[in-house]
């Protein structure tokens, strides 16, 4: 098979337009155009052209990888994910977010720290954090070192009270029992719901 033409693409920087003499258009990054020395009018042997094939399909896949991680921040388990969905084949998965994460793309530790600022600051305690952690697929090798900094839950738990019962002159028992009922489902413990009730002048029930 024949290289008919090879243009730089006008729309993307970096991405070269391989056009096949039976009209088939390859789209390839620098890197795979200067690996496989190509130029216009280059006879392609079968298996040169297998192998650009399959590069061009990893280039695809490496460029959706980094849009989405421009989106927002993801963990290596979200964007396997993501890429698998896309129909990326688990070895190339693995092999792009491994290259990803050696380049400081995707860090599973400092994606935990900034999920667990984001939901602390959203009024979320530890258990529902725990949760969605877990949901993001985050190693539990990270958890707790990202946590650290957000366990003392007294603030975030007096201001929520405040923002529910504060206005109310005499809060009654199901004043009290919808606060922390509400407490509870955002991720607090009861110990630390009961302790903040205690504050209040106040105890809840079991």
């Amino acid at each position: 098979m024949r290289i008919a033409k090879l243009t730089p693409s006008q729309r993307k920087q970096g991405r070269w337009l391989v056009q096949l003499e039976n009209g088939d258009l390859l789209r390839l990054g620098e890197n795979e155009v200067v690996a496989f020395a190509l130029y216009s009018g280059m006879e392609l042997e079968e298996e040169q052209l297998e192998e650009l094939r399959r590069a061009e399909q990893s280039s695809r896949f490496k460029e959706y990888a980094l849009n989405a991680l421009s989106v927002r921040p993801l963990s290596c388990h979200e964007l396997r994910r993501k890429l698998e969905e896309k129909g990326c084949p688990p070895g190339q998965t693995l092999e792009i977010t491994d290259r990803l994460t050696e380049l400081g793309y995707l860090n599973d530790a400092v994606y935990a720290e900034t999920l667990v600022k984001h939901y602390a600051a959203r009024g979320y305690g530890p258990y529902k954090i725990r949760e969605e952690l877990f949901r993001r697929g985050v190693p539990r090798e990270y958890w707790n070192e990202a946590l650290d900094g957000e366990e003392d839950s007294t603030g975030a738990i007096d201001a929520f009270l405040e923002r529910k019962l504060g206005r109310i002159e005499q809060p009654d028992r199901k004043d009290l029992k919808r606060a922390a009922d509400a407490l509870a489902r955002r991720g607090y413990s009861w110990s630390d719901i009961s302790a903040a009730l205690r504050r209040w002048g106040a105890e809840a029930e079991d």
